[in-house]
C-alpha cells in the first residue's frame, strides 16, 4: 500500500469520525436528549477533562494499566511456552491441549469470582484474569504458526545436518512470527477486557471500578469519559503490536499477513 493511499484512508477515517460526532452532538441538542440517557460528545469531553483536572482518574488509570500490561506479559509468556511445547512435543499435545481447550470454554465472567476468592480484591486477581484471557489466542497462534512451517524447507535443513535448535531458531520461529503477532494483536485488545472484567466482579480501584461508581451515581457522561480512556488504551496496545509486527517481520508486507483481528 502506497503512502498516499495510506494517508487518504487515514483522512477518510478522520472525516467519518468527525461526521459521526457531529450527528451525535446535533441529535442530542435537537431532540433534547437527557444526559442520563445519552450524553452529547461535548459534555463527555468536559467530564473527561474534569476527571483529569481533579486527579480522580489517576489512581484508577495506573491500576488498570498495571493490570493490563502485567497480565498481557504473563499471558504472552505462558501462551508462547505452552504453544511451543504442544507444537514440538506430540505427547504434550495429546495430554495437555484438550484440557487447555476445556479451560478456554469456561466463561471468564463466571469463574472471575473464584479468582477474587483465591487472590483477593487487590491487583493480583485482575492480573491473573487478564493473563488467562490473553493466554489462549497466543497459544493457538503459536501452534498454527509452528505447524505452518514449510515441509520442504524443514527436510532440506535436516538433510544438511541442522540441529533441532538450529531448525527452531532459523526456520520454525521465523515462519511462525506472522501468526504469532496476529495472536498478540488479539491478546492486546483482550487484555483490556480482562482487566475490566476482573474489576467489575470485585475491586477497590481501577477504571472498571470507577465505571461502576459513576454508574451508581447516574454520572453517564463520566461513564462515557472512562470508556473513551479504555478505548484509547486498547488502541495503543493494538498499535504497539502492529508496530512490533512491522519491525520484526519486515520481510513480509503487512497486506500479505493473515488478518486475525
Amino acid at each position: 500500500m502506497s503512502k498516499n493511499s495510506s494517508n487518504k484512508n487515514r483522512l477518510q477515517s478522520i472525516v467519518l469520525a468527525i461526521a459521526f460526532l457531529a450527528v451525535w452532538e446535533g441529535s442530542c441538542r435537537l431532540f433534547e436528549i437527557s444526559p442520563i440517557v445519552l450524553p452529547a460528545p461535548s459534555s463527555t469531553l468536559i467530564r473527561l477533562y474534569s476527571l483529569f483536572e481533579s486527579g480522580t482518574i489517576w489512581p484508577h488509570l495506573w491500576a488498570t494499566l498495571f493490570e493490563v500490561l502485567l497480565g498481557f506479559l504473563l499471558g504472552c509468556i505462558a501462551g508462547l511456552v505452552a504453544g511451543a511445547m504442544i507444537s514440538l512435543i506430540p505427547a504434550f499435545e495429546r495430554l495437555v491441549y484438550p484440557y487447555l481447550v476445556a479451560l478456554q470454554t469456561l466463561p471468564k465472567i463466571a469463574i472471575a469470582p473464584l479468582f477474587i476468592i483465591w487472590f483477593g480484591y487487590g491487583l493480583t486477581s485482575k492480573v491473573v484474569i487478564t493473563a488467562l484471557i490473553c493466554f489462549f489466542p497466543i497459544l493457538v497462534s503459536v501452534i498454527a504458526g509452528f505447524h505452518s512451517t514449510d515441509k520442504d524447507q524443514l527436510e532440506m535443513m535436516k538433510a544438511f545436518g541442522a540441529t533441532k535448535w538450529q531448525v527452531l531458531l532459523r526456520l520454525r520461529i521465523p515462519s511462525a512470527l506472522v501468526l504469532i503477532f496476529a495472536g498478540l494483536e488479539i491478546a492486546a485488545v483482550l487484555a483490556v477486557i480482562g482487566a475490566i472484567v476482573g474489576e467489575f466482579v470485585g475491586a477497590q480501584v481501577g477504571l472498571g471500578y470507577l465505571v461502576i461508581t459513576l454508574n451508581f451515581s447516574m454520572d453517564v457522561p463520566g461513564v462515557f469519559a472512562v470508556l473513551i480512556i479504555l478505548s484509547i488504551i486498547g488502541l495503543v496496545m493494538h498499535g504497539l503490536m502492529r508496530y512490533a509486527a512491522r519491525r520484526y517481520i519486515f520481510w513480509i508486507r503487512r497486506s500479505e499477513a493473515p488478518v486475525m483481528t
